[in-house]
């Protein structure tokens, strides 16, 4: 594996343990000797036990939930690691927080994520490694080279294990507008039709749906979303899709399981006979696995990103 003489690291930090074991073993290479624990007033504290200098090192951390602490642990490691001469740091976040304040919606609104996308560029990372941000555009927002991986990919390999290609019974659905480009490519990869769930959004995090743009009557639908915060537009949408279009059954796929507030309750208590997520963000801490909520790991994609980086190999067919 190793081309360039260059040793490879890979440190993780406490936002997804699974992912990061995963990824791991995919490569075949252990996780570096560091810990990342807080002080007593709740400082972030990193620690590392072995030397990096010179070596190619990749940060895996999610910046999920609770995301100012998981920022804040990824920042102090890149920190850590450039005063301690790694010779190239990516910090790998498979789910970019703050992604969704990408603009000035209304009168003295901050851009969040080009702040982020700021604290890590001067923190010392020399790159990031993300997948499915919510607005294409934030790879602009960095300085540095940014590798940004799509899910669509891995959810369209399953359903067309599943389903098959050009199924006729089967037909994609965006959940809003401003998804239809994604959903488009997606139903280009399955060979199906499109249909749009057509929403006026009230206020934040509450939605109502006014119309359905396509024909779903009799079909199987599979509504693609990039992530699941509190489930209430796609609850909405994938309820509208049934009992307006006249749907068979509907089931969901998205890249970030958020599922914050009550977003177990509404999955659990909706139309849908299942919502297929990434393993970007852990499912929720103590609380009841909610049985149509299934995960496709994203593991082996990202050791093959990791692995292409180290190596210096085009990383364009993982992009498709």
């Amino acid at each position: 594996m190793i081309s360039h003489g260059k040793e490879i690291k890979l440190f993780a930090g406490n936002s997804n343990p699974a992912l990061a074991q995963g990824i791991s073993d995919s490569l075949g290479i252990p996780l570096g000797n560091a810990v990342c624990t807080q002080f007593a007033d709740g400082e972030c504290s990193v620690s590392v036990y072995e030397p990096v200098r010179g070596t190619d090192v990749f940060l895996l951390q999610s910046t999920c939930g609770p995301v100012n602490d998981n920022l804040m642990e990824l920042l102090v490691m890149i920190d850590a690691m450039r005063r301690a001469s790694a010779g190239r740091i990516t910090a790998v976040i498979p789910y970019f927080g703050y992604a969704r304040q990408d603009r000035k919606a209304k009168s003295r609104d901050p851009i969040s994520a080009k702040l982020v996308a700021n604290l890590i560029t001067h923190a010392g990372a020399d790159r990031v490694l993300t997948m499915d941000l919510h607005a294409s555009q934030i790879q602009g927002f960095f300085d540095i080279p940014v590798d940004h991986m799509l899910g669509g990919k891995l959810f369209a390999d399953h359903y067309l294990e599943r389903f098959g290609a050009n199924n006729e019974e089967l037909i994609v659905a965006s959940p809003d507008v401003g998804s239809v480009a994604r959903a488009r490519s997606f139903a280009m990869k399955l060979g199906t039709g499109l249909a749009i769930v057509d929403k006026r959004r009230e206020r934040a995090n509450q939605s109502e749906v006014m119309n359905l743009i396509g024909n779903v009557e009799g079909k199987n639908v599979i509504i693609l979303d990039d992530m699941v915060d509190t489930a209430g537009s796609l609850c909405g949408a994938a309820k509208a899709i049934k009992e307006i279009g006249g749907a068979n059954k509907v089931y969901a796929c998205a890249t970030h399981g958020v599922l914050s507030g009550p977003a177990l309750e509404r999955v659990e208590e909706s139309v849908l006979e299942e919502l297929l997520l990434l393993d970007t963000i852990p499912y929720p801490k103590d609380r009841p696995q909610v049985e149509k909520i299934r995960y496709l790991s994203v593991a082996p994609l990202f050791a093959r990103a990791i692995e292409r980086i180290y190596n210096d190999e085009s990383m364009a067919d993982l992009f498709n």
